[in-house]
């Protein structure tokens, strides 16, 4: 949950709610002032930068540095049996192989006499190699130690797979311990920053960083980290054994590992750029898909199904060139690998036979050879084909760290004061505030709400007076000047106790999935079924909700689709009634109400506001005649003060707006601009 939503328990904001209600936070119906939707959190068009962030994220790996050290001893003993096995499995292969040739040599003669006679005959090839054997003419193949040798090799396998098994138990605890805290870092970052990065962040494009992004972190760790070590070990244990059994072919092995690494550089170079746009893009696209079904509605008035789907279809083709390029430039190292593995093993292949019908090795060494040549091969295309695994996942961890690396609000005082005496005083003492440093909005204001008034705030859109209460609920940080509470300085309370303190009932009504009875008790989660049930009356929400089959038991889903705009009214305002706040915001909280109920909920609001200091924002001038105080505003300043009666018979800028409503038509010479 935001600090936005914990902190002003009365209602939930709508600022919440995404585009919808940014025109409530910017003036003139900006997003993010002049850089649009493409604000603070949206990835640049700029190369991955792929070190710093990969060793960032093998940093979050550090707190388990006791899992990951039994993980590394396991890999090692697991690959160290694997490694061994071709050579016993060698071994294997010289016994049958000096079994065969045994049993085809003249019994009663000795090895020596065997050579020799080979070497009468002219067969000076098959002598040498047959010096280097320890066959016994006339002896078959021995069954008994080639069984030995066959359940050795049977049981460094099974062995090194239960090994293996163990670490890749061990891996998936780390890894999804690691997400699991990167998700909860994530969220309270979320929690700390301030209203302006929401503003200017498309809410799709957040939604995307946290969660496919975060998946795909957990996708690439889970499925490289265990490969990468064990690949790398293995090229170690494989390469020693190749260097001992035959430093020749060993360096004919070798040759193909500079000339990997030039093909896998190369290509990935080529890559980085594609893997940073298909995640950019990714996230661009879910946030038109977002936007234009939260309007959806909107969509279909207006006809623009077309041009929301010409939209979607573009972007999803940027979408589909970029991922087609990534895997498919990335994909090509897979192949490179295999046709670079495939011309050493030829050329091992060729030059160990030479060296055993030479008499140089032995058959079984070769054998061994040829599958630590595939051992030394296939961990190096392994560790090439996940470059493209590699790339996406540090292209999402990097998105993931522009997000926790995001400027933060001021953090609350260290030691914060407290209100000791509430009434609900507000002061704003010469404020100053813009949302662009271009474009001032709020210059040198100072206004006084005494305690239990009520104070409407009227005035043209862009006017200010959204940006009024946003400012005493600290969304947003002054320029100049101080807001006080009951002589306190707010930025010198703890931004829950300012919250707490506030009731917030809004013209975009927010409602989660959930029952009604939930949904009024999210203003007070301890409340009592007997207190919620009063607010409900009090509110005439009880009104409309016992004609529902299940009453306050209703379900609602995000949208509220299955209650009226008016009755998700009333259930925000009975949320807030059921908070009993010290302060009360009302912002054209009765504008999607009949008239009817508007005059029953007015004297609902008259009780809640009984006591208590209240801001009212209001387009209908109706709605805020009893005012104690009326604040007409243009251009951020306030240009007049004091009483409906007052203000009528002052005959300025309110006279003006209120002859405008109900005593004469609009016309194009009005000199006052008539609110929305």
């Amino acid at each position: 949950m935001s600090e936005r939503e914990r902190g002003s328990q009365a209602a939930i904001p709508a600022q919440q709610s995404g585009s919808e209600s940014a025109p409530k936070r910017l003036p003139g119906g900006q997003r993010g002032g002049p850089h649009g939707g493409m604000g603070m959190g949206m990835p640049a068009e700029r190369s991955l930068n792929f070190l710093p962030s990969a060793r960032r994220l093998m940093g979050r790996l550090r707190p388990h540095r006791l899992h990951l050290t039994a993980i590394i001893a396991l890999a090692v003993v697991s690959v160290g049996l694997t490694v061994i096995g071709p050579k016993v499995l060698g071994y294997a292969t010289d016994l049958i192989f000096t079994g065969v040739i045994g049993q085809q040599l003249p019994a009663g003669t000795t090895a020596e006499q065997a050579v020799a006679a080979a070497r009468a005959a002219g067969n000076h090839n098959f002598a040498d190699m047959l010096a280097r054997m320890d066959v016994v003419p006339g002896v078959g193949i021995d069954f008994a130690a080639l069984g030995r040798v066959l359940l050795l090799a049977l049981g460094l396998y099974v062995v090194a797979s239960l090994l293996l098994w163990w670490q890749g138990w061990l891996l998936n605890g780390v890894v999804q311990r690691t997400v699991f805290q990167l998700r909860a870092e994530v969220e309270e970052k979320l929690n700390r920053l301030p209203l302006p990065y929401f503003d200017r962040q498309p809410r799709g494009e957040l939604l995307s960083r946290v969660t496919n992004d975060i998946d795909n972190i957990s996708q690439t760790l889970q499925q490289t980290l265990s490969q990468l070590l064990t690949a790398l070990l293995t090229v170690v244990g494989v390469l020693g054994m190749m260097f001992w059994i035959s430093p020749l072919l060993a360096l004919v092995a070798l040759v193909a590992v500079p000339l990997s690494v030039v093909v896998t550089g190369q290509i990935a170079k080529r890559s980085q750029r594609k893997f940073i746009a298909q995640w950019t893009h990714t996230g661009e696209l879910n946030g038109q898909i977002e936007e234009a079904f939260t309007g959806h509605e909107l969509v279909k008035v207006f006809g623009r199904q077309r041009e929301v789907e010409a939209a979607f279809r573009a972007k999803n083709d940027e979408l589909f060139a970029a991922s087609f390029g990534a895997q498919f430039i990335s994909g090509i190292i897979m192949p490179a690998m295999f046709f670079i593995g495939n011309v050493s093993y030829v050329a091992i292949a060729v030059v160990g036979g030479l060296q055993v019908a030479s008499g140089s090795m032995s058959l079984g060494d070769v054998q061994a050879f040829i599958q630590y040549s595939r051992q030394f091969t296939q961990p190096l295309t392994q560790v090439a084909s996940m470059a493209n695994l590699l790339q996406s996942g540090v292209a999402s961890a990097e998105r993931v760290f522009a997000v926790l690396d995001a400027e933060e609000q001021q953090p609350d005082p260290a030691v914060p004061a407290r209100v000791s005496d509430p009434h609900g005083r507000v002061e704003f003492e010469h404020v100053s505030f813009r949302y662009d440093p271009d474009k001032p909005l709020i210059t040198d204001l100072s206004l006084v709400a005494e305690p239990g008034h009520t104070v409407a705030i009227v005035g043209p859109t862009g006017a200010g007076k959204t940006t009024l209460v946003n400012l005493i609920m600290r969304f947003y940080e002054l320029d100049a000047g101080r807001i006080t509470l009951d002589g306190v300085d707010i930025t010198a309370l703890r931004r829950d106790d300012l919250r707490g303190r506030i009731g917030m009932v809004l013209q975009d009504t927010w409602l989660f999935g959930g029952t009604i009875r939930d949904n009024i008790a999210y203003g007070r989660p301890d409340a009592t079924e007997e207190e919620i049930l009063a607010a409900a009356q009090a509110t005439f929400v009880d009104r409309f909700v016992r004609s529902l089959p299940d009453g306050y038991d209703t379900v609602i889903d995000e949208e509220g689709s299955n209650v009226s705009t008016g009755e998700r009214q009333l259930i925000t305002i009975a949320r807030a009634f059921l908070a009993e706040p010290s302060l009360l915001i009302l912002d054209e909280a009765t504008s999607s109400v009949d008239t009817r109920t508007e005059v029953l909920l007015q004297r609902a609001m008259a009780a809640l506001r009984s006591e208590r200091t209240s801001f009212v924002i209001a387009h209908r001038l109706s709605t805020i005649r009893d005012a104690d105080l009326i604040l007409m505003m243009e251009d951020g300043r306030i240009v007049e003060q004091g009483t409906h009666t007052e203000l009528l018979a002052a005959g300025g800028a309110y006279h003006r707006l209120y002859q405008s409503q109900f005593q004469q038509p609009v016309s194009g010479d009005d000199p006052v601009a008539v609110p929305a």
